[in-house]
């Protein structure tokens, strides 16, 4: 039995007349008993998905007799498209395609890491995406890190970034806009490759806003550290608690990583600067 078959026996077990399937789908006559009468043999995938849905059976049973989606799959509409698009390519052109996916669920499959790790980004404005149930995870960016030592003895100089990193709600990471500081030189600060200036009661009582951390840049965190995040391009100051960033001002609720399509990590915090 074919897919005309399956068609034709569903509409006759639930009395469904071609003017009426032509009614439910919003399929023209004229096209859909050109489907029916097999002088269209090769029906859009859109057109096939009208018919099950009108039929109430699912698409791979038109397709291929499969009486029931063990799946679960759901076609939305740029997938069908996206389809019916490869569906006109030559073989050439599906093969590269092929490669084109092969290579990307490569590089998505890289993001599945353990929840105590979130792995470093380049700092700069992202432009935010549809939300996902997970976070991805980005490649460690080429970064000058560089630590210059002072002419006065017990300095260093590091960068502090101009915009403040935020204690509270998130604001933009941005590596074009620094100035050189000298700070105290110790076993505490020698890990120190720049600092930024907090914004925001969100780390209070420890950190308060205007202070300035002192920043090591690293790839990753563990859990219960402080360290610097960015999620869909906003910067923040935080806790690390795996899959999620807590505050320490316990009036600031968690913000759960799941709910981003980008979640990095840009530095562990390891102190900040006294205030003169």
């Amino acid at each position: 039995m074919d897919y005309i078959s399956r068609i034709k026996k569903l509409k006759s077990e639930k009395k469904i007349t071609n003017d009426k399937l032509s009614e439910l789908t919003g399929i023209p006559l004229g096209t859909l008993s050109k489907i029916l009468a097999g002088i269209s043999d090769s029906p859009k995938l859109s057109n096939m998905v009208l018919i099950a849905e009108a039929l109430g059976c699912s698409l791979d049973y038109i397709v291929s007799g499969t009486p029931e989606n063990t799946n679960n799959y759901t076609l939305s509409a740029d997938e069908i498209a996206f389809i019916e698009d490869y569906r006109q390519l030559d073989n050439h052109g599906k093969e590269l395609l092929s490669l084109v996916a092969q290579k990307e669920l490569d590089r998505v499959g890289m993001f599945s890491e353990p929840a105590a790790k979130v792995t470093s980004v380049a700092r700069e404005k992202k432009q935010s995406t549809a939300p996902v149930r997970t976070a991805k995870i980005l490649p460690t960016p080429a970064i000058d890190t560089t630590k210059t030592a002072s002419s006065e003895f017990g300095r260093m100089t590091v960068l502090l970034y101009d915009l403040p990193v935020s204690a509270g709600p998130g604001v933009y990471l941005d590596d074009s806009i620094a100035e050189e500081i000298s700070i105290p030189s110790n076993e505490k600060t020698s890990s120190t490759d720049f600092a930024l200036r907090i914004s925001g009661n969100s780390m209070e009582p420890k950190y308060h806003d205007g202070d300035i951390v002192l920043v090591e840049d690293t790839d990753s965190v563990e859990i219960g550290e402080l360290g610097i995040f960015v999620l869909d391009g906003n910067g923040y100051f935080k806790k690390f608690g795996g899959d999620r960033l807590i505050s320490l001002n316990e009036e600031y609720g968690d913000i759960l990583l799941r709910d981003y399509a980008e979640a990095v990590c840009c530095g562990r915090v390891i102190g900040k600067l006294k205030r003169k």
